[in-house]
Parts: C-alpha cells; sequence; structure tokens
C-alpha cells in the first residue's frame, strides 16, 4: 500500500506538509534563494525545488541522510553534520523553511530571523509534542491531547512578536505527526514588512 508521500512523489510527508502551507499561504518560491532547516531526506527541499526554487540551502545535522536525487541537483547546496542554530549561509536567503524536532521555537526562530533578507519569509512546521511540559504528554509514544497541542501552539504564536517577527498566518498541518500528533505551519516576516 502507498503512502500519500509516494503518490504525490515526494522524497518524505514533509513535502505534502510543506505544500499544503505554501498553497494556504499563496507563497511562491519560483527563482528564490532558499534555506531548509533540518531537512532530514529532504520533503521540504524536494516541495521548494517542485515549485520552482533557484537554490536551496539544505541544512542538516545528520550526515548521508538526504535523498540522492536531492543531492545531486544543482540547485542544492548539501550542508550536513551542520546545526540550524549555528549555521552561516553564504547569503541571506529570501524563504527559510523549518522542520526541526528536539529545537523549541524560542531559539530556532530568533537565529533564523538573522539568515533571511529583510523582506524575506519563514514557514515554520511547529511541533507542539516537542514544546510542551513533559507531564502533557502521554506515558506511550509522546502523544500530546489536541486541546493540549492547541494551548502549547497558541502560546508559542503569542510570544512570536518578542523574537521581532510578525505572524502572516497559521494553520493546522493536514497530517499530523508521529505518533498522530497535531502540528501546525505558521507564516511569518520581520517586523515592519
Amino acid at each position: 500500500m502507498s503512502t500519500k508521500a509516494e503518490e504525490s512523489g515526494f522524497v518524505s510527508r514533509a513535502g505534502l506538509k510543506l505544500a499544503s502551507a505554501m498553497d494556504h499561504f499563496r507563497v511562491d518560491p519560483t527563482g528564490l534563494v532558499c534555506a531548509d532547516l533540518g531537512a532530514n531526506v529532504g520533503g521540504f527541499t524536494d516541495c521548494l525545488l517542485r515549485r520552482g526554487a533557484g537554490k536551496v540551502y539544505s541544512v542538516e545535522t545528520g550526515f548521508g541522510v538526504l535523498e540522492y536525487k536531492l543531492r545531486k541537483d544543482p540547485r542544492v547546496v548539501v550542508m550536513e553534520r551542520t546545526n540550524a542554530l549555528h549555521v552561516r549561509l553564504p547569503e541571506l536567503v529570501d524563504l527559510a523553511v523549518i522542520d526541526l524536532g528536539w529545537t523549541p521555537q524560542r531559539l530556532i526562530l530568533p537565529r533564523v530571523r538573522e539568515l533571511i533578507k529583510p523582506e524575506g519569509q519563514i514557514i515554520s512546521l511547529i511541533k507542539p509534542h516537542y514544546e510542551s511540559a513533559k507531564e502533557l504528554l502521554h506515558l506511550r509514544g509522546g502523544v500530546l491531547d489536541p486541546s493540549d497541542s492547541e494551548k502549547v501552539f497558541r502560546r508559542i504564536v503569542q510570544a512570536i512578536p518578542e523574537w521581532k517577527l510578525t505572524v502572516i498566518g497559521w494553520m493546522q498541518s493536514p497530517i499530523t505527526g508521529m505518533g498522530g500528533n497535531v502540528e501546525y505551519l505558521v507564516l511569518l516576516k520581520n517586523f515592519g514588512f
């Protein structure tokens, strides 16, 4: 039985999440310089390339996990063994997309703000189960109750202006995370743009 990712042609389910967000937010990466932070096998990178991105810096702490077809694409700059919190890119990007597990938004968003052009945009996948207090997680699989997921998400959204970013829009991911956890995607810009 094929998965939705396989049916769509993306290298992972993450591609579907980003595609849904770009459609919802009406973000067109055609010709843009982009950064995929937490690339893993490359679902977000794959989606950006299929939507016409001019260049994608594919940043991942692991090594050898990015799919070969993405690795060999001339538009992809592979940056393995690189922590998104400490990455230095050779240029500012138009669009940064984020899919990180254990790194909280309060740490990554202020950092990513330094990586984008003043008028640049950020799409971040927020995973409340990684942002919540441990006592909210179920004993099996780290699954958060959906109502708790929403509370954690809203707390993060309320904090975003503290990091000098503006929330342009948000949506619930059409696909749950591992174990059925509810996830959200947000579109952000610098203050004043």
